[in-house]
């Protein structure tokens, strides 16, 4: 048998009438020393008591009988069972586990640290008991292994692997739903649910965080910089445009170059520009 069967038990409060029921029984039976009936009795209110449960929300029992699985209970309330069985009590309740954060290295080698936060619960009584040794610990291995499989299948950012259409700092939610998917095949076997899945921390290793940042705060600037001088190249080519159109003045080629360059150095230079002013001819 390799998956779960639910029981259904006897109602428990009609047992605890009848250990009321054997109790009183039992005191008569004491009174009128009477030995048959107070063994009787006294069977009776052993067996009754010993096979009472209590399940409570979201929490189930596993029963055995010699070693043999017999099923499991699921129901909320006070059951009797055969007071044989062996109970095992399992909680159904959604849990959180974060995993530690762990060094491993993206799709293109680079060391990055990342933890996960997963959402699970036990599905599968049957499995959870008798498929794996210790549960909780299989979840945290299985996790473990699988962020280390996730980190190595993406890339951290575009800047290694500008071709990349999903990347582990950009796009979270492809991220997260190829973790969720991966550690539900893991976990299967151990019949848990995954319900949730999602990173909680990502950042580059200390080793290669500072070049990195280095290198983005550079990207940052090329791309920065391109906006400006295409920016300056559209206004300088406006204001030359609009001075011919209106013949405020004539350029020839030595000046308009001149300008152009001025115009450039005051549009895309970082500081503030401090201008000379010619009080004389434009040859001064």
């Amino acid at each position: 048998m390799k998956e779960e069967k639910s029981v259904n038990p006897f109602n428990g409060y009609l047992t605890v009438v009848i250990l009321i029921l054997s109790v009183l029984v039992l005191a008569y039976g004491i009174i009128l020393q009477n030995v048959g009936l107070i063994i009787v009795c006294g069977l009776v209110f052993v067996i009754c008591a010993k096979g009472l449960i209590i399940v409570s929300p979201n929490s189930s029992k596993v029963l055995l009988l010699f070693g043999k699985y017999r099923g499991s209970v699921k129901q909320n309330g006070l059951f009797w069972i055969n007071p044989l069985y062996s109970r095992f009590t399992y909680s159904l309740r959604a849990r959180n586990f974060e995993s530690e954060k762990i060094k491993v290295n993206d799709k293109m080698g680079n060391p990055i640290l990342i933890s996960v936060i997963l959402v699970w619960r036990v599905k599968d009584t049957f499995k959870v008991a008798f498929e794996v040794d210790n549960y909780s610990a299989f979840i945290k291995i299985q996790t473990d292994s699988a962020v280390r499989k996730l980190a190595g299948s993406f890339p951290y950012d575009h800047f290694e692997d500008e071709t990349a259409t999903v990347t582990l700092s950009t796009n979270f939610d492809d991220v997260n739903r190829a973790l969720e998917q991966e550690l539900a095949e893991r976990l299967e076997i151990a019949g848990i649910e995954v319900i949730e899945s999602r990173i909680a921390y990502l950042a580059y290793a200390p080793e290669i965080a500072h070049s990195m940042l280095r290198r983005q705060q550079a990207s940052a600037v090329v791309a920065a910089r391109h906006k400006i001088v295409e920016g300056a190249v559209g206004m300088v080519e406006s204001a030359l445009k609009m001075l011919s159109d209106k013949d405020i003045i004539t350029f020839d080629e030595d000046r308009k170059a001149t300008m152009v360059s001025n115009l450039m150095v005051v549009l895309c230079g970082d500081s503030e520009t401090k201008p000379v002013i010619n009080t004389g001819t434009l040859n001064q």
